[in-house]
């Protein structure tokens, strides 16, 4: 055998064996950073009672994307289910039935797992979107806290996920982050705002959007979603934007709530249109007027 081509096979045979020592690695990684352990001191939550609450929490729950994980009933279902393998992610139950994750969380559990992406016992919580609920106020993490525990029992059980390979990986090489690594835990919990059609309610409750698309609303690549998953558009009103589509307050209202663009084109499903839809005129007002004040950023930076 000619020395070029045994130095060739060598080669290739190095960089095989290198590939399968860090493939070995992320998983091993991926796993030590599942089960680590977040310290956060406990938040004395306050749980509201009456009816206000529990009206407050249910749109929450319908608005914010809960129902759209967890099920109308709280009890839990597939949200991303890819074929041949691939993602699969089952949301857990949370309503007071039999298989509740929840049947045990007292209040500062609930504040933990709500705003800071971090479980009871401390280990953080892989999906659940937490950075979009970080901001919410004390005042609406107890509506939603209370309506949740008012659901009719349903039963269901933990949350089941399936990570193919690549996707494990990158967890453990730490390119995919987890709920609580996108937090910033220091920050005190907002302080409410008036609600109605003005910046500042805009800028609360868009609040809900950062987690696709990024803290500067620019968009871009999803982390940790799909490969198959378009890029996040571009809310600024920077290059690239698409703000310009939606002239006025009653084209957003109806994009959101049909997922069809002014010229009738379909945009992406992966846009949470159950939720969206269920928001009312005041924050969806409020979210189209916080954009239009945003920094213009390109395309794609998050």
């Amino acid at each position: 055998m000619k020395a070029w081509m045994r130095w060739m096979l060598w080669g290739v045979g190095g960089v095989l064996l290198l590939s399968a020592g860090a493939v070995a690695w992320g998983v091993m990684r991926s796993d030590q950073r599942l089960a680590r352990k977040i310290t956060q001191p406990a938040y004395e939550l306050a749980v509201p009672g009456g009816d206000t609450a529990l009206a407050r929490g249910r749109y929450l729950f319908a608005s914010r994307g809960c129902a759209e994980c967890h099920g109308p009933d709280g009890a839990g279902r597939p949200f991303i289910d890819e074929p041949g393998g691939g993602l699969y992610a089952r949301s857990p139950n949370i309503s007071p039935g039999p298989g509740s994750v929840t049947a045990t969380y007292t209040p500062a559990d609930w504040e933990r797992t709500v705003r800071h992406g971090i479980k009871p016992d401390g280990r953080p919580l892989l999906i659940m979107p937490s950075e979009d609920y970080s901001r919410l106020t004390d005042a609406d993490v107890g509506a939603l806290v209370a309506y949740v525990r008012s659901l009719a029992p349903a039963a269901g059980g933990p949350a089941e996920f399936r990570l193919p390979l690549p996707v494990r990986v990158l967890y453990g090489f730490g390119v995919i982050p987890d709920a609580a690594e996108k937090i910033d835990h220091a920050l005190p919990p907002s302080q409410p705002v008036p609600e109605g059609v003005t910046v500042e309610h805009g800028r609360y409750v868009a609040q809900m959007c950062i987690g696709c698309h990024g803290a500067g609303m620019s968009g871009g690549t999803i982390p940790g979603g799909p490969p198959d998953w378009p890029p996040s558009a571009n809310l600024t009103p920077g290059d690239g934007s698409v703000l310009p589509r939606y002239a006025d307050t009653a084209a957003f209202r109806r994009a959101m709530r049909t997922g069809k663009r002014p010229d009738g084109s379909a945009i992406s499903s992966v846009m949470p249109f159950q939720t969206l839809r269920a928001l009312n005129d005041t924050d969806l007002d409020a979210i189209r007027l916080y954009l239009q004040t945003l920094p213009p950023r390109p395309a794609g930076q998050r």
